[in-house]
């Protein structure tokens, strides 16, 4: 029976190593890095004037928008972002992060919104959209105003306010903004609904849409629209198959509305909750066919009801924009109103995103004392495995002593293989007389699991890493290719990792007898190899630094006695040395 259940066991994970190599042969061959890149460049500056037009609200997605021929370009500044105004909807053009550069290797800022389907918080009205011309009114070094006057005889203000660089009640990536309407008529204006863009999150060749996702706060919950949820799918097994999504609206009302990528996002926080919130495509890249996904960015838009103007009354809409890095120590640290931006980092439920956020804090700290956020990586992970070590020093002792056993317990199944209430009794005794407790092993990995997958969630989108170097690694938040074989990318940290969790295995105490078991749990690295492959470096980092601590750790285990094993204390008393118990060389 152990012989059929390894060669089962087996046969399936050489199938699963067949259909993934089967489906990324046959697959359809992904753009490359390069030919991004090449596509951003060439519509870095589109020429020509914008389609203000509304035809292309009609297709599945939205076209990219061009700068309107004429348009004047205002900028405030500080020292994290510079903000790029437009006189053309009195609105954001972009905002350049002046802390992050744009790729790795280029002196230019990241520019959010660089290419867009709006500027950001253009209105979305008839009479007054993105071509609706503004006059700049007023400018200071930390704020800008634009006027205009409708048709209708309502006069818009738009006001702007940069926060300065550093400040105890706003954050230097916040701009805070207000749009008073101001009927001048002599009659009523008519109800309307109002669409604040929120800014289009481009793909990129790091993040290639996984990331791109707008969402909102209700207060009690947070929810994630993923541009996946717009695009066609095939479904699975013919369940699910549906065309391009127009679009994705919500119901408010909504506390914050936000556009993201992997590592930025603009954040809108009203006065006044939002009534709703529509989500869309973009396509960017016009060298890329449309079924090409990496053509596209995501964007939205959140709506605001403005009731009926009374002559000479006014309403205004305000609130802050926050355009930046997703840093944690950053958007948990906000007041009452936004005390759940943090959110936008989607580390998962409240479970995982305690632990995930317990994380980002103690590296964050360690980064304080550290230079390099590699060594950062490491050290938050020996202090961790320092703090566990208790734990797992209770559950390798546990693993030990359970192996010594495992002769006595093989007799004792053999002895009452026909009873099965004395074999479970007499196994129970020979626990108590040797103090082994078979959840000894399972407890700490329990405990540690939360921290393992919070530290996976934490890695995903943490923008301090995003270009960060470390040893051979340019990218802490990218695979650390090295280069590649026969189209293959060749990472070296999941290979490290793997070799160290053969090795370990080779150290560490097996109590089980099911030879079927021992011979399935070898191909576990194997495994783990393919599952880590792509992920972020940071995370075989981390797990790299985990092993060989449990490497050290269990050396000096096997090295030394077990004194607290009575049925050792036993054997002494009686003249017979204690015995260590070191896995030897298996078969």
């Amino acid at each position: 029976m152990d012989k059929k259940n390894t060669i089962i066991g087996s046969l399936l994970i050489v199938a699963a190593f067949a259909c993934y190599f089967i489906s990324a042969r046959y697959a359809p061959t992904p753009t490359s890095p390069a030919a991004i890149r090449q596509a951003v460049a060439s519509q870095a500056a589109p020429a020509g004037p914008a389609p203000f037009a509304a035809p292309q609200e009609e297709t599945a997605f939205a076209a990219v928008a061009a700068d309107h021929a004429g348009s004047t370009i205002t900028r405030l500044r500080n020292e994290f972002i510079e903000v790029r105004f437009t006189n053309f909807g009195g609105a954001i053009r972009d905002v350049a992060l002046r802390k992050y550069p744009a790729d790795l290797g280029r002196p230019d800022p990241f520019i959010f919104n660089e290419q867009h389907k709006d500027p950001m918080l253009a209105v979305g009205l008839p009479g007054l959209d993105r071509g609706t011309r503004f006059q700049l009114v007023a400018q200071s070094a930390d704020g800008v105003t634009f006027r205009a006057v409708l048709p209708n005889g309502v006069e818009v203000i738009r006001r702007y306010t940069l926060s300065p660089d550093a400040s105890g009640a706003t954050d230097p990536y916040e701009i805070r903004y207000e749009t008073t309407f101001r009927n001048q008529g002599d009659h009523a204006t008519d109800p309307i609904r109002v669409l604040l863009a929120l800014g289009t999150a481009p793909t990129s060749p790091v993040d290639r849409g996984l990331y791109l996702t707008t969402g909102y706060s209700t207060g009690s919950k947070q929810v994630f629209t993923r541009r996946a949820q717009l695009e066609p799918s095939g479904g699975i097994l013919g369940m699910g198959v549906h065309g391009p999504v127009p679009d994705i609206e919500a119901a408010g009302p909504l506390k914050w509305s936000s556009v993201s990528n992997q590592f930025f996002a603009s954040i809108l926080t009203p006065d006044d909750a939002a009534a709703g919130m529509t989500s869309r495509r973009v396509k960017l890249l016009s060298l890329l066919p449309d079924t090409d996904n990496n053509a596209y960015g995501i964007t939205g838009d959140a709506a605001f009801d403005i009731g009926s103007i009374a002559p000479r009354g006014q309403v205004a809409l305000s609130g802050s924009l926050y355009v930046g890095p997703k840093e944690y120590h950053r958007l948990a640290n906000q007041d009452v109103f936004k005390a759940d931006q943090y959110k936008v980092m989607q580390y998962g439920g409240v479970f995982i995103s305690f632990f995930s956020g317990l994380l980002i804090t103690l590296m964050t700290w360690t980064h304080s004392f550290v230079p390099n956020w590699g060594m950062a990586i490491i050290c938050t992970t020996l202090i961790l495995k320092i703090v566990f070590l208790p734990l797992t020093m209770v559950s390798a002792r546990s693993a030990r002593r359970m192996q010594k056993i495992q002769p006595e317990l093989t007799a004792l199944r053999e002895k009452f293989k026909d009873n099965p209430q004395k074999q479970q009794a007499a196994t129970m005794e020979l626990f108590k007389q040797h103090k082994v407790n078979p959840m000894g092993g399972c407890l700490p990995m329990l405990i540690t699991l939360p921290f393992f997958i919070g530290f996976y969630s934490m890695l995903r989108s943490t923008a301090e890493l995003r270009f960060a170097s470390f040893l051979w690694i340019h990218d802490l938040s990218a695979p650390d290719t090295v280069g590649h074989v026969l189209g293959y990318p060749i990472n070296l940290l999941p290979i490290l990792f793997t070799a160290t969790s053969f090795f370990q295995m080779q150290l560490m105490p097996q109590p089980t007898v099911d030879n079927s078991q021992a011979k399935m749990m070898k191909f576990m690295p194997l495994i783990t190899l393919f599952i880590y492959y792509t992920f972020s470096c940071s995370l075989s980092l981390y797990s790299t630094t985990n092993g060989l601590f449990m490497i050290g750790q269990q050396l000096v285990m096997n090295r030394g006695q077990d004194v607290g094993d009575p049925a050792d204390k036993a054997k002494a008393k009686g003249g017979k040395p204690m015995r260590n118990v070191t896995p030897g060389k298996r078969k």
